[in-house]
């Protein structure tokens, strides 16, 4: 059964769906880095690719961008972005990354780009290792904790509620690749920014990605408009000559799973 975390984490997704793709700079940039970084052996490609929290289709863009032949699988457990990539996957299916619905050895790449943070990473690597054949690659992004510092330092002091989520540290999801009987892991962390007029401005389009405050202790109501002033004079002590940045804390991962070398 889903839970209610994730249950809202689906809705703020569906509703993103239709402003995604516009809203989505950092989310392009971090497709691209995780692509430039993915070694593949033998000169050749990877016949089946499994795109684990597809979104949008981003991802299957920048795959056949390298590997024109690839046979790119979507799946996504909020519907409304499964029916935007429906053009851009050769098969698609709603369904939750934690409990994939493949049989083992199917894919010979398992891909997932800014989706393992809202997930348990030792759940999703145990089922990415499960239908991975021998030798097949893992190539993920991620969120860690110090994304969003500004907008947690902005409202720190202002009211009692969480305003982000907490992010897996690199060496929990290092462990959770290991534990998951996967090897040669290679991590890379990065710093990526997008920068805005306002704070309206940046809290809308991180609402547009379906990336808002949608776990436990947030706020349930409006904003006082004295709290809102507060707010915003603290988020100003970051503004760069861009504008007001938003920060992500980015981890790039890479492993293979035991077995054959022929990738």
């Amino acid at each position: 059964m889903i839970s209610a975390i994730k249950r809202r984490v689906r809705d703020a997704f569906d509703r993103a769906a239709a402003s995604y793709d516009e809203a989505a700079v950092v989310q392009r940039r971090v497709r691209g880095r995780l692509l430039e970084e993915l070694a593949w052996n033998g000169g050749g490609a990877p016949g089946n690719v499994l795109d684990a929290g597809c979104g949008t289709g981003g991802g299957a863009e920048r795959l056949r961008r390298r590997w024109p032949g690839v046979h790119v699988t979507g799946i996504d457990f909020a519907p409304a972005m499964l029916a935007v990539a429906r053009e851009k996957l050769d098969s698609r299916l709603a369904a939750d990354i934690e409990n994939l619905p493949f049989a083992d050895g199917s894919f010979d790449l398992w891909w997932s780009s800014l989706s393992i943070q809202w997930c348990d990473a030792p759940a999703v690597f145990a089922e990415a290792a499960r239908v991975l054949r021998p030798g097949g690659r893992v190539a993920f992004s991620t969120l860690c904790p110090e994304t969003f510092a500004e907008v947690r330092a902005a409202f720190a002091g202002v009211d009692p509620h969480r305003h982000t989520l907490p992010f897996d540290e690199p060496e929990a999801i290092r462990r959770a690749l290991e534990a998951a009987g996967l090897r040669g892991v290679r991590l890379i962390r990065e710093r990526h920014a997008a920068f805005y007029p306002d704070l309206k401005t940046l809290l809308r389009s991180i609402k547009d990605i379906g990336a808002h405050n949608v776990g436990e202790g947030g706020r349930a109501g409006m904003m006082g408009r004295a709290a809102w002033r507060r707010v915003e004079a603290a988020y100003e002590r970051f503004r760069a000559p861009s504008g007001l940045p938003a920060s992500y804390d980015v981890l790039l991962g890479y492993a293979e799973k035991g077995g054959s070398e022929n990738a």
